[in-house]
Order: structure tokens, then sequence, then C-alpha cells
């Protein structure tokens, strides 16, 4: 177990922050290159080599995929096909990724041979069912622990040549890695397949599909995808800064007194934007410059300074575009003047950890009895006096969103956070660069 102390910065952060490779989009580089026109390569670059995209990596690997790292950040693939996806001789490990579990189950749909998933001891915990629904509907035969819906996880072999069924699937709440498995899988179905969400989630994947040559039509929150024979996936795929990460960056130099950072080559896209707006509305002091376009995506740069934050209500139709910078937004609304209310947000208690009752319960030793728990969501009532923060020792839960979350909050108090290394699977080098913008 690693313990990590932090210390209250006190002369501000200070510095220019190039962003890692933006998480998504690196599980959907590998991915996407997998399934390019055999012998064709794809040069990935600002590849994020966290542990979640290794998962993906080696799970490609397995399914007959040549994936070679030229340098660090630096990945080539070389594609089989739309339909060279091999069976694998082993169990496919998903890590700790639920995004390379929920993806590869769209892409492995309806394959003429037989995969097996397994995964860490919290991937296994996270419920699966809601992909397995809908894959199912399309004919898919998947089976798994707990009435399907928890790994181990079998994706069974269809009949060679069979097709999948075209649907249309009214999605029961919003979520990009659902929608992103319904759509692969739809790549290889008899017709086109539509994913209706309540909610716009972020569209990385239908950015690719139709940078891929896929016949893909949107109608306000319903994506259509029309099935194919092959796939032309750009040669350059260039990934964008991860806002996600990025997201830290933003609330620390937010609330650190005497800060000004520059983050440089953040991806905007505007499924993903939801972080930017709410600090605004909050007040935070962020100028977005340089604004451009890499590999399909919008990027930018922003300078962040100090500012006094106030607080804000955010419902469940920003929330998908948000979803997993909610730890280091309640940090910011904790030392926020007023009370800032969180609703729609229940997809929490099922990532890494419960994240919502994390929140609660660590938070509440910073600041007994400051944040109150929902069912979808919280209710946290601002700090106005920073010098009556508990520095505590506080538990990470295996979770990388709230290790970074609890280092930012740490930057104002102190405290020490148990487990901390779990921020390897998103953002390995995240302390040593807080150290740096620290001196």
């Amino acid at each position: 177990m690693t313990v990590k102390m932090i210390s209250v910065v006190k002369n501000g952060l200070h510095g220019t922050v190039k962003i890692p490779g933006d998480k998504s989009v690196s599980h959907r580089s590998i991915m996407f290159g997998a399934m390019n026109e055999s012998g064709k390569t794809v040069h990935i670059t600002n590849f994020l080599e966290s542990a979640d995209c290794l998962s993906t990596v080696g799970v490609m690997r397995s399914l007959g995929t040549k994936v070679e790292k030229l340098s660090d950040g630096e990945m080539m693939v070389t594609g089989i096909g739309l339909n060279g996806l091999k069976e694998p001789s082993t169990v496919l490990d998903a890590g700790n990724s639920g995004t390379t579990l929920r993806l590869m189950m769209g892409m492995l749909a309806g394959r003429p041979f037989l995969s097996t998933f397994a995964g860490d001891a919290s991937l296994s915990r996270r419920p699966m069912g809601r992909v397995i629904v809908p894959l199912s509907k399309m004919g898919a035969r998947i089976v798994g622990r707990e009435k399907n819906s928890r790994l181990p996880i079998t994706v069974l072999p269809c009949d060679d040549g069979e097709k999948l069924k075209a649907i249309t699937y009214d999605m029961p709440m919003a979520s990009a890695q659902v929608k992103s498995a319904i759509l692969l899988a739809g790549l290889r179905a008899d017709g086109p397949v539509t994913v209706i969400e309540p909610y716009t989630s972020r569209d990385h994947t239908e950015r690719l599909l139709s940078a891929s040559g896929v016949k893909i039509e949107k109608s306000r929150t319903a994506v259509t995808v029309y099935p194919t024979e092959r796939l032309d996936v750009p040669t350059e795929i260039a990934v964008p800064g991860d806002i996600s990460s990025a997201a830290f960056w933003l609330v620390a130099g937010s609330i650190i007194e005497n800060s000004e950072l520059l983050l440089t080559g953040v991806g905007m896209n505007e499924t993903r934007t939801g972080i930017v707006d709410a600090l605004k509305n909050m007040g935070a002091d962020l100028t977005i410059k340089n604004k451009r376009i890499s590999g399909g995506e919008p990027i930018a740069d922003i300078l962040v300074r100090t500012a006094k934050l106030k607080a804000t209500c955010l419902t469940e139709e920003i929330i998908p575009r948000l979803i997993d910078e909610i730890p280091v937004i309640a940090v910011a609304a904790l030392l926020a003047e007023g009370t800032t209310t969180i609703t729609g947000a229940g997809e929490l208690r099922v990532k890494e950890t419960d994240r919502l009752q994390a929140i609660v319960d660590e938070f509440n030793k910073i600041a007994p009895g400051h944040v109150d728990g929902t069912e979808e969501g919280l209710i946290i009532h601002g700090v106005t006096d920073r010098s009556k923060l508990i520095s505590a020792h506080c538990k990470s839960y295996d979770d990388h969103r709230m290790a970074m979350s609890l280092a930012v909050l740490g930057c104002v108090c102190g405290l020490s956070i148990e487990n901390a290394d779990c921020v390897n699977i998103s953002y390995p080098v995240f302390y040593d660069t807080l150290e740096m913008l620290s001196k």
C-alpha cells in the first residue's frame, strides 16, 4: 500500500502543463487501427500510456493485431480488417478498464469465435448488463456472472457469416461506453442501427467512424450507424490532451492562492467541456486560447488564474459532459461560497468505486458536515474559513479520480492519500507534475 503526503502549497501553482493524451481517444485509436483495411497502418501520437489504455493494447494484440510502440506516446497499429480479428488463445484481461471491456464487447459481438474477458477486482464489481442487454437484442450471445451482468464474461460464437440484427435502442441513461459498444456492433449488422440517448454523451466514436468513411447520421440525441464492409481509418491520429486530466489543474489553479497555469493542447470536444462551463459559471478565471483542430478533434490552450468561486447547480442535462470530473468539481464546490447541488449523477455509484459515497466519506473527514449524499448526487456546503479544514488521512478506494481530487484538495489543507499510486490508471505523471508546478 502506498501513502502519498500532500503538503499545503504556499506560493501558488505556476507553469505550463502539456496535458497527456485523452484516454477515450487513445483507447479508440488502437481499436480503430486494428479494424483498418488489412495491412494499412495507423500512426498514433500523444497516446496515453496509462494502465487502462495499455489494457486495450494487450487485448488487441491477443486478437491478432500488431501494435508497436515506436517511442513514448507514439504507437503504430497495423490493420487486419473489420472481420480480421482472431480467436484469442487465452482469457482477455481488461484490467481496470471499463472502456476496454464495454467497447470490445461491441467489437466482438456476433463473431464466429469465443472470447472470454476478465478484469481486476474493481472492474469485476461494475455492471455490464447495460451493454449486454442491447447487444443481445442484436443477436449476440453473451453470458456472465450474476445473471449476465458481471465479469467474467464470455462472448459466444455465432454462425460464420451470420449478421447481427439492426435495432433502434432507447438508452435509459446517457453513456458513451454503451453507445459506442452498440455502434461498433452495428458495423456488422444487417441494417442501420440507431442509438437514442436522453442527453448526448461524448462522441469520440462517432467522429472516428465518420473519419473512417462510415456513414453516420445524427438527429438531436439519436445516432445511426450504417453497416460497412471496410474502414479507411486516418493514417495519422494525433490524440488531443485529455480534458478530464486538465480538470484537476483547472480546479487547482482556481482554488490555490496566487496560481497561474497554462494548459496546452487540451481537447475541447463540446461533448466533454462541461467542466469548463461549470467552472466559468462558478466564477473561475479561464481564458481559452489558440483554438485549432487536430485529428478531427478541436483543441485549445487554457490559461487559469486564482479566482473566488461561488456555488453552482449541476443537473442531469450537463452531467454526461462532465461525469468523470464530478470528484474534482466537488473540490471546487467545497471551497466555493454557498451551497452547490449536483443531481442526475447516479452513474457515479458504479464507477471504479461508489464515487458519490467516497466523496461524502472522505470530504467530510476534511470538512465535517459539509457534504451530503443523495441517491443521484451531492449537496456541498462551501467552507468559508479554510483554517477550519482538517488535515486528514484519506482513502483513494483505488480510484484514480478520487486520488487526484484529494491531492488537489490537499494543496489547500494538507492530507495523506492511501493507495495513491492508482493515478497510474489515467495520469502516471500527476504527482511529478504537481511537485514541478508548486516549486
